[in-house]
């Protein structure tokens, strides 16, 4: 198959991976073309088994050039594509025993308010505030970039703000409405995160979205930003929200946690950590933690204290503060996930059956 008919071949998937309402596509050399539907990897197994010859094809039509050597010397590269129908997917190309491999994940065209996503309503109050720093945390594929990209254009389309988004590689693509949103792409229009937001000083920003804290010195940049008059967002791939808090801490060296503490119990507003579970009759729905910084909660962060947030969690509902085994339990109760795919987001097993029996 030459590789002009293997694009075409790839938009053809790409196609079909939509109509199935699929999340993501692998093209792995050796392999036949593999789609994931609910978290379910379905081969497509009348299409020829995919060849390296293939992948080598799409890297020349789909990357740039710098893109191609940045993938020669580090063998993994992300991009992202977007098809003639307007569809938007992020794209990663590596190499597993020394061939190409390729995985595209669908990002969806609508950007989706928090109702439409069975988000409470709540979160858009962090986005509301005049400075802070807000993580939307959880594994790889949990919909933490949707849930961000949702608070971004609710400030869209009711504030005036300039927002910049510092993406690896820039998701969902917004249309101005009431406020200036600019994006970077790293590699494309900045060589790193830290730089990028240390320029948003200079650039009368108002909100700051940073795909990802990846390291100490963008998360101290970050930080710097919230304390400076910024509201910041940000991802980690941390499990729940304490966590986040410990994995931030840390990131730095043993001298500098004490005032990192201070620091981040002074500009922290929130943490939500999330899950997709699979949904009974098809599709997924998100299960949440949310943790608010209130007194109480910035007060533990200071003190080293932050086992006991788990606690604080669990008494605030009335604040909106959620725990995850709280929110499994009512989409329990309300028909939505059955208990087996509950199940196996819970450390403690009993927890979930005192919250599903007692409430």
């Amino acid at each position: 198959m030459s590789e002009t008919s293997f694009k075409q071949k790839l938009y053809g998937f790409l196609g079909f991976l939509v109509d199935q309402g699929g999340s993501d596509l692998h093209l792995s050399t050796g392999n036949y073309p593999i789609i994931r539907v609910d978290s379910v990897l379905i081969k497509i197994e009348n299409e020829k088994i995919v060849a390296h010859s293939n992948l080598e094809g799409l890297v020349k039509d789909l990357l740039t050039r710098y893109q191609q050597e940045k993938l020669k010397i580090r063998k993994q590269i992300d991009f992202s594509l977007e098809t003639e129908g307007g569809f938007r997917f992020r794209g990663n190309f590596f190499y597993s025993r020394g061939v190409l491999n390729l995985c595209l994940r669908a990002i969806s065209k609508e950007i989706k308010n928090l109702t439409d996503l069975n988000l409470p309503e709540e979160l858009y109050d962090f986005v509301k505030k005049n400075q802070g720093l807000f993580l939307v945390v959880g594994p790889t594929g949990h919909g933490k970039s949707t849930t961000l990209a949702s608070l971004i254009q609710y400030v869209n389309e009711n504030n005036s703000r300039h927002i910049v988004t510092i993406e690896d590689p820039i998701e969902y693509v917004y249309v101005n409405k009431k406020s200036l949103i600019e994006q970077r792409e790293l590699y494309e229009d900045t060589p790193t995160f830290v730089g990028a937001l240390e320029s948003c000083f200079r650039e009368d920003v108002d909100i700051i979205l940073v795909g990802e804290l990846r390291n100490m010195e963008t998360i101290s940049m970050a930080i710097t930003a919230a304390e400076t008059g910024h509201v910041v967002l940000g991802t980690l791939h941390t499990n729940d929200s304490i966590q986040t808090v410990d994995r931030i801490i840390d990131v730095f060296p043993p001298y500098q946690q004490n005032q990192i503490r201070q620091q981040l119990a002074n500009v922290l507003t929130g943490v939500v950590s999330q899950r997709l579970i699979k949904k009974i009759g098809g599709g997924r729905i998100p299960a949440i933690e949310v943790l608010k910084n209130t007194t109480a909660v910035s007060n533990l962060i200071r003190q080293n204290q932050t086992h006991q947030i788990k606690s604080f969690l669990e008494t605030s509902r009335d604040i909106g503060m959620l725990t995850l085994e709280y929110s499994l339990a009512e989409l329990i109760k309300k028909g939505m996930i059955d208990w087996e795919e509950a199940a196996k987001f819970v450390p403690n097993i009993e927890n979930l059956k005192a919250l599903i029996k007692n409430n």
